[in-house]
């Protein structure tokens, strides 16, 4: 019999484990976003969604998207609203080691986001990405968790390499709950490559069954470059 569902939602930082052989799983959210700058205000709402396919023990196919999007500005000039799809994302998780003692879990993912979306949100050509996460198992039902990673980004025609990190520690309050609160770097680049974004994240998941899990998550951005505020309610299931 196959152990509790293990999602890569709600933190930033992902698992190191498969789906395993024959199994699929989904993952989506409603996600609700607001920055303030220079007096003007951003609100977004998305519906990030993670469909995973295990291929194998310990590989998994993945297709991922931030799913439909509604933006709304509002300032003293006017307001202005634009809505539509994401870019999808299509990839592949290797899972690469099982944790042993002080030697972590470690997963390898790679991916590519594709010139998929609507106008309004689709990036310039295909951005391939490498991330590796590792976890240990801490005492008394803590965890911690890092993922760094790499990616290949495109702006007005030109290619720059950007990194990304992050940094995660979670708490098993019992068999069905468990809280996390992480530091996220999503992109780490100059200045003149779109800067950092940085974010502090808290979250609480609840297994409803051994195949169901849903979540509740808020993040506050660090810098002028990320999100103000936001939050989600997230619900993964196993097949």
């Amino acid at each position: 019999m196959a152990g509790p569902i293990t999602t890569d939602r709600p933190d930033f930082v992902e698992s190191a484990e498969t789906v395993g052989a024959g199994r699929a799983q989904i993952e989506t959210s409603a996600l609700w976003e607001r920055s303030e700058s220079d007096g003007s205000t951003t609100r977004q709402r998305s519906t990030p969604t993670l469909l995973r396919l295990g291929v194998g023990e310990d590989w998994e196919v993945r297709l991922e998207s931030e799913g439909r999007l509604r933006t709304q500005s509002s300032s003293s000039g006017g307001n202005a609203a634009s809505a539509g799809w994401a870019d999808a994302s299509v990839g592949l998780k290797w899972h690469m080691l099982d944790a042993n003692g002080l030697q972590p879990s470690l997963g390898w993912l790679l991916h590519a986001d594709l010139a998929s979306g609507s106008h309004n949100f689709r990036g310039q050509g295909t951005r391939p990405s490498l991330r590796a996460v590792m976890e240990w198992e801490l005492a008394e039902r803590w965890s911690f968790g890092a993922m760094p990673g790499l990616a290949v980004e495109r702006a007005d025609g030109e290619r720059h390499v950007s990194g990304s990190l992050g940094l995660m520690l979670g708490r098993q309050l019992s068999e069905r709950w468990r809280v996390l609160g992480e530091l996220a770097l999503p992109r780490i680049a100059t200045a003149r490559n779109g800067g950092n974004e940085a974010f502090l994240n808290f979250a609480v998941a609840w297994l409803l069954s051994n195949d169901t899990q849903l979540d509740l998550s808020a993040q506050r951005g660090l810098n002028e470059r990320s999100v103000g505020r936001g939050g989600g309610v997230g619900l993964s299931m196993r097949f």
